[in-house]
């Protein structure tokens, strides 16, 4: 038997997992390891205890059949930004979540029209140019300095080799999407070297061998690196033009697959490449939502209306139907496709009769609504139907949250069969380079056709605008 070892390095944590030759999962294990957050709120994290954890996870997961491990496949949670030489990190990891490259990007206002034409994405500190450039501003320097997101430091840490593929190229914001390259230009605007950046190359590259430390009786290659979005997108088999998937998790990544050429956005979503595989790049358009299915943890952690996550959905299901409660959560501001970073949470509408039942569908259409904004931008970009839309991530367990999308969306959603879709992208890409999963297709586990009546619809979608306009203005809503 032959095993694919997927390594899928996330926010909270490590996981390794090892796939059989039909894509199945023999064997996993997980790590976590500490978000670090300082009196300035800046959110870290250890690059030195993620690896140790990696190397644990994986001495777990493989145990009894270290020998039998064909390649190795990576996926990472993408704009979180190291620094490090050749003795180890010279500085915690910034988290994707951390804002402190604002320090930079705010001084940089004149550029933006440049950075977006080039990169195709918005100026912001959410991206790792403006992590670099604080990184190489607050450390103290010394040795062969390299930067990266987490794809590089692991792999250097494996191979030895300062790589990077194209999927997390395409979001530091420094790299032309036109040109296929680091920019030298928008090095020079950020402060950074052209020499510190990784070596770019295919998604399906041999990126080298390894042993894990030994853990491996011999070197294994590494077949197949993408970021954590790209590889669900490619176990979701969004592999053609005008495919989409959305990832229902602590935020929403909505990730359309748009082809082989560029495609900018007019409607507020941002570009990248989804990966250069079989010496070809396909590009993606893309909406990332900051609070999602994170307003359900806040129900139940924050305000105490629920004790676990799942009752939110049997609740709104239960929920009186002409109740005008609407909960718009921008707690961290709004992000695609409105970009309203001042904006606050709010809720309106709120009646006599709003209880705890109401206060759970608001919260659940919250995250249907944002999604449909998206999928609505998605289709005004590029002129597809999107009839159809591939569902993954926890909450898609949610039969009230997907009926809802469905009927918001006006789309089906295909609901996937796989939790663990970010490192089956990975397993899947590594294990093609061994000769594995030819002919792998995606399994689904349910689907939702769209069922409530066209003038509901529009109603609610027309009262979501009207508050969301009002949270932005910091207004009230006319009643």
């Amino acid at each position: 038997m032959k095993y694919v070892l997927a390594i899928d390095q996330s926010t909270q944590g490590t996981k390794a997992i090892l796939f059989d030759e039909e894509g199945k999962i023999a064997q996993k294990a997980y790590r976590s390891h500490r978000q670090l957050i300082d009196a300035n709120g800046y959110i870290s994290h250890d690059l030195g205890e993620i690896w140790e954890n990696l190397l644990s996870a994986v001495k777990e997961c493989i145990a009894g059949r270290e020998g039998e491990v064909a390649c190795i496949g990576i996926s990472n949670q993408r704009e979180t930004s190291c620094i490090w030489n050749d003795e180890g990190p010279l500085a915690p990891a910034v988290v994707w979540q951390c804002a402190r490259g604002k320090e930079v990007t705010d001084t940089l206002g004149e550029y933006a029209d440049l950075i977006r034409e080039k990169t195709g994405l918005p100026l912001s500190p959410y991206f790792p140019a403006g992590k670099y450039a604080w990184l190489l501003k607050h450390t103290a320097l010394s040795g062969n300095v390299r930067l990266g997101t987490v794809d590089s430091f692991l792999l250097f840490k494996m191979t030895g080799r300062h790589l990077t593929d194209y999927s997390n190229a395409s979001r530091t914001q420094l790299f032309d999407l036109h040109a296929l390259s680091w920019d030298e230009e928008l090095c020079r605007i950020f402060g950074i070297e052209r020499g510190m950046l990784p070596e770019v190359v295919p998604s399906d590259e041999k990126f080298g061998e390894t042993t894990l430390d030994g853990i491996l009786p011999r070197p294994v290659p590494v077949t197949g690196v993408l970021g954590d979005s790209h590889a669900a997108l490619y176990a979701e088999g969004c592999t053609a033009p005008g495919a989409c998937k959305v990832t229902y998790g602590t935020g929403s990544s909505v990730m359309m697959n748009v082809g082989t050429a560029f495609k900018g956005s007019r409607h507020g979503l941002a570009s990248s490449l989804a990966w250069k595989i079989g010496g070809e790049v396909n590009y993606v358009l893309e909406g990332n939502i900051n609070y999602s299915c994170a307003v359900i943890t806040w129900l139940k952690d924050d305000m105490g209306l629920i004790s676990s996550a799942k009752e939110a959905g049997t609740l709104a299901e239960e929920a009186n139907e002409q109740d005008t409660a609407v909960l718009i959560p921008a707690f961290s501001g709004l992000s695609a496709p409105y970009w309203k970073e001042n904006a606050k949470a709010a809720v309106f509408g709120m009646t006599r009769t709003t209880g705890k039942k109401e206060f759970c569908r608001a919260a659940e259409e919250s995250i249907a609504f944002q999604i449909a904004d998206i999928l609505d931008c998605l289709r005004a970009d590029t002129g597809y139907a999107l009839d159809c839309i591939n569902a993954d991530g926890g909450a898609t367990g949610d039969k009230f949250l997907m009926q809802r999308e469905a009927d918001f969306a006006n789309c089906t959603v295909r609901v996937s069969a796989v939790q663990e879709l970010s490192a089956l992208g990975a397993a899947l890409l590594a294990g093609r380079g061994v000769g594995l999963y030819q002919s792998y297709a995606p399994a689904f586990q349910g689907e939702y056709a769209p069922k409530m009546a066209k003038e509901a619809v529009e109603g609610k979608r027309s009262r979501w605008n009207a508050c969301l306009t009002a949270c932005i203005q910091n207004d009230k809503i006319e009643r």
